[in-house]
């Protein structure tokens, strides 16, 4: 008998479904418009945009402007691509404009969805972001979807990583702007480290688009952007404890795989005390219990972490003397990105690579926080229902699943499972055969390097040909993702399984178009399309006959939603496909989280070698398990944030200070108010309120005020007087302040002192903020411990990091105003003695380059000698700018007789 949830859902559809069915009209009037649009010159089409955004500015809805705005972009995408947009495609724009994420299957065309969003919020003139997750995405989808906003009269930029600060800024002041989420978050942390508003990149938050939105707000979301500089050099210290950490035997240390910690044991503390001693890095009589060993145990922990929890090929790479980490859920490697609390430098001691310093944060903000802060967000991807409650609860965003253009016809088998992973391996080789066999190709996901070379020798054993896929490929992956679909192709691929490049069965016509163009440079571009078109329809026709592509796992993921990525890259546009997991007890899923329940089940089946269970009971059983991991990760993610979120708050809010300062013209009175604060707290400190006379610190008071103020005044004589009180000595040395800075504005000059406090006032800023953060970074580490006391680490957390902040801001008043106190303009013995200083640079640079330049120069011929007068600038011809002037000063002729008036 149904339950009355499911008549309800056959009656009335899902909730998902009525969302859909809600926009149709919307979709409808799009339509209706359509051969309006058609009859539109190229120049209407760029005229009708110019239209919409006076109307935009002028107030009218953005809701109101979407019908037309999605009619013209699709006939511009239509004129200028050749692609004319399925409903399906617009219902997807639609929803990113609400600011949901549109979750569309793979090959339904989200690049192209894109647009329609993108084009409308444009119309506002406050810029549009699309984000990628590399910079060949960020820059093919830029250059592709180009074409359409130019159509439109609209400008597009590309942002990458090295780029050079004009093309930057160009790049953000675009209407349309492609990046990856990396440089996005980098830059805004760039911007505000900048001291001219000028040499800033950004402009508003406005409204961002982004693609493989799960990837970027959910698998990265624990990482933190960090912009570092270097620390004191420790490269000593983490050799010696590497030749330590081999002789750790198995009962010196527990491992915790769930939360990826090491710990030693007591014996361990014991064996490492005597070890560390004896090498020397442990003083006589101290033990690692003592507080002075804080850095050492740190030290020590890192390098059993580096040793026995991150494994080379798995975790990172070693290239070029480098360690490169791999990114655990996409396999591509991170360059540039490093592990943080010496973690990095223990890996580098661990594989003999050049260890290179510690970093100090300078800057640092976490995806999460750096995407709230656009006024509105949409995402695209194919996997997000699963994850549909932390976007809602972290982002506000909504998940809407798209319907496909076509129905799906892909088959998804159950799971199989064996009870080791040798066995696994021989039945993959042997369903890889069989489907090879009939042409069938396959694309085979694999959790790692180490993995996927594993599979690779064992099909190479077999004569069967392959491509490999992985992080050392990572150059040639939209070329070989480009060929996975070809008949026969055999394709072993990491979890990144070339997200953002579609897999076409019997080939892409692009890649082949272009490949085929470098060859022959001069065959005739039309007829080489043509042809190539007609082999890939054939063989297209030729590999949906043996059953389109096959998807093999060979490993379930912590995420289903990577599972689903995996899945999906077969049945695009409603191709023909198969996908099926091949799992064994050994997997790192099945040890850590499965169910003992299922190898009870699987014991007591009295399975033989080589036999698997295929059941969907099994399936159910691991998504329960799979659903435990994302809930605990979501946890984690959830408290991470929490208090990443303490730190957001501040950060906001010197940031937003920050921008005040670069912003103001003149600051006097700021530093005024801090001055005045300064006094405010020195006269409270020696002269407390309700204290009487005697009880005051006058000279203590008189040598602070010559300290932070700069001044040398009797504050012990004022405070003699007959009936002065607190406020007197207050007001006396806030006028004497004051006279102070106003003789130095006189002498620097109004102009110039503006200038001095605005530039004080940032380099004080960015020092007091740098401190902060490294002091909340310590908090963090040690506030966990506080929970043992029965007290909340993050109240703990808020509280004390309140606190520093307050404190941060009074120290913040004082530097500000010792600086300033401390400034004065040059005598002019001084200044003559620097520019003299600076002419003698300057003339022996010159000596030198003339030097060089004469060295370089062949002698000259007696006829070019014949007339010359070194002191009749008529005789000398007509010499080089950067050559030695014939005067014979030693100076370039640009510079001495040459000199433009």
């Amino acid at each position: 008998m149904l339950g009355f949830g499911t008549i309800a859902k056959k009656v009335f559809g899902t909730a998902n479904d009525r969302k859909v069915k809600a926009v149709g009209s919307v979709v409808a009037k799009i339509n209706a418009l359509e051969s309006e649009f058609e009859k539109l010159s190229d120049d209407g089409l760029k005229d009708k945009t110019a239209e919409l955004a006076e109307r935009a500015k002028s107030g009218e809805s953005l809701d109101d402007l979407l019908p037309e705005a999605f009619a013209n972009c699709r006939e511009a995408a239509k004129r200028a691509l050749g692609l004319r947009a399925f409903d399906t495609q617009l219902i997807g724009g639609i929803f990113l404009h609400q600011g949901n994420i549109a979750e569309m299957k793979t090959g339904e065309g989200k690049t192209l969805v894109a647009t329609f969003p993108a084009y409308l919020n444009a119309l506002t003139g406050k810029g549009v972001h699309i984000v990628t997750v590399n910079d060949y995405l960020a820059r093919r989808d830029a250059e592709w979807m180009g074409k359409v906003y130019a159509a439109l009269g609209m400008t597009t930029g590309v942002v990458y990583p090295q780029q050079p600060e004009n093309e930057k800024q160009a790049a953000y002041a675009c209407d349309v702007t492609y990046a990856t989420n990396n440089e996005l978050g980098f830059d805004y942390l760039r911007d505000n480290m900048k001291s001219e508003l000028s040499q800033m990149f950004q402009r508003d938050h406005h409204f961002a688009i982004v693609d493989e939105v799960d990837s970027i707000l959910i698998d990265e979301a624990r990482t933190p952007l960090i912009i570092s500089g270097p620390a004191q050099d420790r490269s000593e210290l983490y050799v010696a404890i590497d030749k330590i950490i081999p002789e750790v035997a198995d009962e010196h240390y527990t491992l915790d795989e769930k939360t990826r910690q090491a710990t030693f044991t007591d014996e361990g503390n014991d064996f490492l005390e005597e070890r560390l001693s004896a090498a020397g890095l442990l003083e006589e009589g101290q033990t690692l219990y003592d507080p002075e060993s804080a850095t050492l145990v740190h030290h020590v922990s890192q390098g059993l972490r580096a040793h026995k929890l991150f494994t080379r090929d798995k975790d990172y790479i070693v290239r070029d003397d480098e360690v490169v980490l791999i990114d655990e859920f996409t396999g591509r490697m991170m360059v540039g990105r490093r592990l943080s609390d010496g973690l990095h430098q223990a890996i580098e001691a661990k594989e003999g690579c050049s260890i290179k310093p510690e970093n100090v944060t300078l800057a640092s903000v976490t995806f999460q926080n750096y995407f709230r802060l656009y006024d509105k967000l949409g995402g695209m991807t194919g996997t997000a229902a699963t994850e549909a409650e932390e976007f809602r609860e972290i982002y506000g965003l909504g998940v809407v699943e798209i319907p496909t253009n076509r129905p799906v016809a892909r088959i998804d088998e159950d799971d199989q499972v064996y009870r080791t992973a040798r066995e696994k391996f021989d039945g993959i080789v042997q369903e890889i055969k069989a489907a090879h066999a009939k042409g069938q190709p396959i694309l085979v996901g694999t959790t790692s390097i180490e993995k996927s070379e594993e599979l690779a020798d064992l099909l190479r054993a077999e004569g069967i040909t392959f491509n490999v896929l992985n992080a050392r490929q990572h150059e040639q992956e939209a070329q070989i993702v480009a060929d996975a679909g070809k008949l026969n192709a055999v394709t072993i691929a990491t979890n990144m399984a070339g997200r953002g490049t579609d897999i076409q069965l019997g080939g892409n016509v692009e890649m082949r178009v272009l490949e085929a163009m470098a060859a022959d440079p001069e065959a005739d571009p039309e007829a080489l399309r043509a042809k190539i078109e007609a082999e890939v329809a054939d063989e297209k026709e030729k590999v949906k006959a043996a059953g389109g592509l096959f998807v093999l796992a060979t490993e379930r993921h912590e995420s289903r939603r990577i599972d689903n990525q995996l899945r999906g890259r077969s049945g695009r546009q409603g191709d023909p496909g198969r996908s099926a997991f091949f799992l064994s007890l050994e997997d790192d899923l099945m040890r850590i989280f499965g169910s003992e329940r299922l190898e009870k089940v699987l014991a007591g089946l009295g399975m033989k070698e080589g036999e698997a269970i295929v059941h969907p009971w099994v399936n159910k059983s691991l998504e329960r398990a799979q659903a435990k991991v994302e809930g605990r990760n979501f946890d984690i993610r959830k408290q991470l944030l929490k208090f990443d979120d303490v730190m957001n708050e501040q950060r906001k809010v010197i940031f937003s200070q920050r921008r005040d300062i670069m912003e103001a013209k003149d600051l006097s009175e700021v530093t005024k108010d801090m001055r005045d604060q300064v006094i405010d707290d020195l006269v409270y400190a020696h002269m407390p309120p309700k204290s009487y006379a005697d009880q005051w610190d006058t000279e203590g008071l008189q040598s602070e005020v010559k300290e932070q103020l700069g001044l040398d005044l009797p504050v012990a004589e004022w405070a003699s007087e007959e009936g002065v009180d607190d406020d007197d000595i207050r007001e006396r040395l806030e006028q004497e302040a004051d006279k102070f800075m106003a003789e130095k504005t006189e002498a620097f000059g109004d102009e110039t002192m503006r200038g001095v406090e605005k530039q004080i006032l940032l380099q004080t800023i960015d020092a007091k903020w740098r401190e902060h953060l490294l002091t909340l970074e310590h908090l963090r580490s040690v506030v966990g411990f506080r929970g043992y006391a029965q007290r909340d680490p993050l109240n703990e957390y808020k509280t004390e990091g309140f606190q520093l902040f307050e404190s941060m801001l009074d120290g913040l008043r004082t530097d500000v105003t010792k600086k300033l106190s401390q400034i004065r303009p040059m005598s002019k013995e001084e200044q003559e003695q620097m520019i003299a200083q600076i002419r003698q640079q300057q003339e022996a640079a010159a000596r030198a380059s003339a030097a060089a330049a004469a060295a370089a120069t062949p002698a000259p011929t007696e006829d070019a000698i014949e007339g010359f007068d070194e002191n009749d600038p008529t005789t000398w011809g007509n010499p080089g700018r950067n050559d030695p002037c014939p005067c014979g000063s030693g100076k370039k002729f640009k510079h001495c007789h040459g000199r433009l008036a």
